[in-house]
């Protein structure tokens, strides 16, 4: 791979340049050096990328595909991805220091994307209201129009096909900006949907930055649906962007996750998924456990396994098949992560193990932090890294109360072998996704999204489809001869 690649705006199914020629520097983190560089979007590049959908949406062949057909093109885009597994996840491991094993995952949880929306769109059921007046009415569930997607850089495949293939499924035209961190796989993937024989204008790919190509795209009066995933910060901005022209919008935004053991925990099964809550991605997850609530009776044993555990993981190259951890995705991100760590002895707190490694690299430790005040930054805030603050509890009165002590409600982990007990919090814990004695294991049908400042409306399953169609009723008068 060159080290000057360049990944353009895919538009129209041709891949371009700015209007203007401008173009940014892409990073590899892992090296610290530019690796590539990315055309840099302005309002211009957005109003010709939004064109195009435009175009192939109200003139085009996509929407007025039937069902089964639409379903097969995108089983051939899946398929093409598939095939280009390795090097989509090298371009998110070069981009962002994913550990490589987990990149193609990340892959393998894109074609799965793909194919169950191609699948399920076609498998749908809509509703039919037989009436008593001589009428019958039916539920039509049309595609919405031009969609833009805004994707973060954490997963910047597998998140930004997770807007795609519903929208696309569903019978509308797309317009994706990755994040200006990490453009180079998405771009890829336009590439890949052209090759795979997706009208022109069906996929476009606009890079650049959240100003203005970012803005431009969710302000535009032609698109009709707006999906962003994101802190809560930029969140409100796409959704005031939004409703210059009453654009629906979804958005998945920041998390502080509680994670609650309790005493009857598996404490091996709870230690694993403790650690994959917050150290896998290098913390980089809005669902990572971040908030760690253990019950007085194990709370020491516990975190001497934590600990150990956190100790054990594999940090080096992304690339190296034994890397479980690397660096964080970027330098801005670094000093905010290692911010966040240095201050936890302002407030009082210590921190077990863990914190900037010290060697000129861009990884922060496994840190595991104990004795943090509730009202502390770190305890508060989003860090979207390898930061855990642990805690202990007494009752499910008690934990029930801190978990849901926070303006975000994304998801939270419970782990106990009490089946009444984890119904119980199931419903107490105001939250979007509550996991029981697991982590990160979706089923596609299933709602996902949050309350308060983790995100408005939910996707996956008939939750996309209610965002990316405009549901019609047809009422019928029947002859009654």
């Amino acid at each position: 791979m060159s080290t000057r690649e360049f990944f353009g705006h895919v538009i129209d199914n041709v891949e371009v340049d700015s209007v203007d020629g401008a173009r940014f520097d892409v990073w590899n983190p892992w090296k610290q050096q530019v690796w590539a560089q990315a055309a840099e979007g302005g309002e211009e590049d957005a109003k010709r990328a939004v064109a195009s959908a435009r175009r192939a949406f109200d003139e085009g062949p996509w929407p007025r595909l039937g069902r089964a057909e639409r379903g097969k093109a995108l089983h051939r885009l899946a398929d093409r991805i598939e095939a280009a597994t390795d090097e989509l996840a090298t371009l998110d491991t070069t981009n962002m220091a994913k550990p490589f094993a987990q990149a193609r995952h990340d892959v393998a949880r894109t074609v799965q994307n793909f194919r169950f929306f191609a699948d399920h769109q076609r498998e749908s059921a809509s509703e039919a209201y037989p009436m008593d007046s001589g009428h019958h009415s039916y539920v039509e569930y049309a595609p919405a129009g031009v969609v833009a997607a805004i994707s973060p850089w954490n997963f910047p495949l597998m998140m930004a096909s997770w807007k795609i293939a519903p929208a696309l499924a569903w019978g509308n035209t797309c317009v994706v900006k990755p994040s200006e961190d990490t453009p180079a796989s998405v771009t890829m993937l336009g590439r890949l949907a052209a090759e795979a024989g997706l009208p022109p204008g069906v996929l476009n790919v606009l890079n650049g930055h959240g100003a203005p190509a970012g803005s431009a795209l969710a302000a535009d009066p032609k698109v009709d649906r707006v999906t962003f995933t994101g802190s809560s910060a930029t969140g409100r901005r796409v959704m005031a962007a939004a409703a210059t022209h009453l654009a629906p919008v979804s958005l998945e935004l920041g998390g502080k996750g509680a994670n609650i053991v309790f005493a009857d925990a598996d404490l091996d099964n709870a230690v694993y998924w403790a650690c994959e809550a917050i150290f896998r991605n290098a913390g980089q997850i809005c669902l990572a456990g971040s908030r760690l609530f253990v019950q007085d009776a194990i709370y020491d044993e516990f975190l001497r396994r934590f600990v150990a555990a956190a100790q054990q993981l594999r940090i080096g190259d992304p690339f190296d098949p034994q890397t479980q951890f690397s660096s964080l995705a970027s330098q801005r991100h670094f000093e905010k992560v290692s911010g966040y760590v240095a201050s936890v002895q302002d407030y009082g707190g210590r921190v077990v193990t863990g914190g900037a490694a010290g060697d000129g690299s861009l990884v922060v430790l496994p840190t595991i932090v104990e004795d943090l005040p509730l009202t502390a930054a770190p305890y508060c805030e989003e860090i979207f890294g390898p930061v855990c603050v642990v805690n202990r509890f007494e009752t499910e009165d008690e934990v029930v109360a801190l978990a849901n002590d926070t303006p975000y409600g994304l998801n939270a982990m419970v782990f106990t072998e009490n089946l009444s007990r984890a119904h119980r919090l199931a419903t107490r814990l105001r939250v979007g996704t509550v996991w029981v004695n697991c982590f990160f294991i979706r089923d596609l049908r299933t709602p996902f999204g949050g309350v308060g400042d983790s995100g408005v409306g939910r996707e996956g399953g008939n939750f996309s489809r209610e965002f990316f169609t405009e549901p019609k009723a047809v009422i019928m008068q029947i002859d009654r001869g």
